[in-house]
């Protein structure tokens, strides 16, 4: 693509964010996430190919579904209470579809199912855009609105964990199944963020940390699915060696960086009475740990199939970029020490 052109998407998807994060007016945050997807669809093209049409197509035909949606719920707001105001979203029926129409385009379940294919169909540097960038807007207008419905939220963070378990499960392509790693992490931010909005904020900002060294290793090691796991140690050994470190991190072990949100949402919830929702959440977290370590044994106990004796891929040197690779893996294996100075930077 054209720097020129790449650098005025980039400028779109920025600009698309930011308006929707400084507005307070809900026709001003849907320009926002309209900017945004019409600046992140041309980068789901660039390669031409059928697999990444149909993906752009699904991801257009759902976030204007979404949008519709949410200028919908914005205009019966208005109708009904006389406020186009994001904060005063008071009637029930209008914050039922809002909350909906965010959920629709993040990708919570049970409004899922378009993320796992759309991913299938992009470069990893696209899916790691529409990874975490394109969450950031949604989950500002959803930190926005009057958390009134808990029932609401707490039954789609508990299905989200619940669908990114499962789902994750029986997949084999490295895009699915952080697809459905993406949808779990959603689900355990969702789950808090009527209680403790900082909570949800920090989980955020961990989870954009862990996905990018996710996105960025499988991209640099040129692994696809779980077969070509297994060649990454002969091309990358470094990478490899830290592969599953960014895995178990994501799937929340301790002592690395993926532990601390997930044991501070478990602890909110317990102060605010939900010890069973808080449990269950534990519990099906363990079905992303599963297919976590499915993937670190793909890449450390397992041997290639085929004989590279003759291929020797370990003296090619990578021509990529790795700097980001490194800062990201640095953040998702060491940040957890840090968590007393991170809770209070977030609640001040």
């Amino acid at each position: 693509m054209n720097p020129y052109i790449l650098a005025i998407l980039l400028f779109g998807l920025g600009l698309g964010t930011m308006t929707t994060l400084a507005s307070s007016h809900w026709l001003l945050a849907w320009m926002g996430l309209e900017i945004n997807t019409l600046a992140i669809i041309p980068l789901m093209t660039q390669h031409h190919h059928p697999r990444a049409v149909e993906a752009t197509t699904k991801y257009f035909l759902t976030q204007a579904a979404a949008a519709a949606i949410l200028l919908f719920a914005g205009t019966t707001n208005a109708w009904l209470t006389g406020q186009w105001h994001i904060q005063h979203m008071s009637h029930p029926l209008p914050l039922t579809l809002v909350t909906l129409a965010l959920a629709l385009k993040i990708g919570l379940a049970p409004a899922h199912a378009w993320l796992p294919e759309v991913l299938q169909g992009l470069d990893f540097s696209t899916g790691l855009i529409l990874s975490t960038w394109q969450k950031l807007a949604p989950f500002s207008l959803l930190l926005q609105i009057p958390s009134s419905n808990s029932t609401m939220l707490i039954s789609l963070g508990l299905l989200s964990i619940l669908v990114g378990g499962w789902g994750g499960l029986n997949q084999t392509q490295l895009r699915k199944i952080l697809a459905y790693s993406s949808i779990a992490h959603l689900g355990w931010m969702t789950l808090v963020i009527q209680f403790s909005p900082s909570l949800t904020l920090l989980a955020l900002i961990t989870y954009m940390i862990m996905t990018s060294s996710a996105f960025l290793v499988f991209k640099v090691t040129e692994s696809t699915d779980i077969g070509s796991l297994t060649l990454s140690g002969a091309k990358m050994p470094v990478a490899a060696a830290f592969t599953p470190l960014i895995l178990l991190s994501l799937g929340g072990l301790p002592p690395l960086t993926g532990f601390m949100p997930k044991w501070l949402i478990l602890q909110e919830l317990t102060k605010q009475d939900l010890a069973m929702v808080a449990t269950i959440a534990a519990l099906s977290a363990l079905l992303s740990l599963y297919f976590y370590l499915r993937l670190c044994y793909a890449m450390t106990l397992t041997m290639p199939l085929n004989n590279l004796s003759g291929t020797t891929p370990w003296r090619l040197p990578t021509t990529q970029f790795t700097l980001p690779l490194a800062i990201s893996t640095s953040a998702t294996i060491c940040l957890l020490p840090l968590t007393p100075a991170m809770t209070a930077l977030m609640t001040t």
